[in-house]
């Protein structure tokens, strides 16, 4: 069992993390199907992405239904670029639109939302 100064210091710690900024994409190896999307946390991104798919939620309905026929077996979440940790706040839309644009183009990618 931990003690309260280290379960203090390990939740510090954790409040102190800042999230990863950038690309990712979400793949049907069935389909061969990708589509990219760019996100303020990458972590975070892929449980949202998993739990709307698994939930019939998802707002790209084609991905959807790729989901809904393949299966969530046949899907794999990527991240592909992130932004530095010292990137002015001002700047990060126009950085995120840029990255989208670069890897929508490069993966042959459907946009995602």
């Amino acid at each position: 069992m931990q003690s309260k100064g280290s379960r203090r210091e390990a939740i510090r710690q954790f409040k102190e993390q800042k999230p990863l900024i950038g690309a990712y994409s979400v793949r049907c190896t069935a389909t061969g199907s990708i589509c990219v999307g760019v996100t303020r946390n990458l972590e975070a991104t892929k449980n949202r992405c998993w739990f709307s798919l698994r939930n019939g939620m998802f707002p790209d309905k084609l991905l959807q239904q790729e989901w809904n026929l393949h299966g969530e077996s046949a899907f794999r979440y990527e991240m592909l670029d992130s932004l530095d940790e010292e990137t002015h706040p001002l700047e990060v839309d126009n950085l995120l639109k840029e990255m989208k644009g670069r890897w929508v183009a490069q993966c042959g990618a459907r946009p995602l939302l």
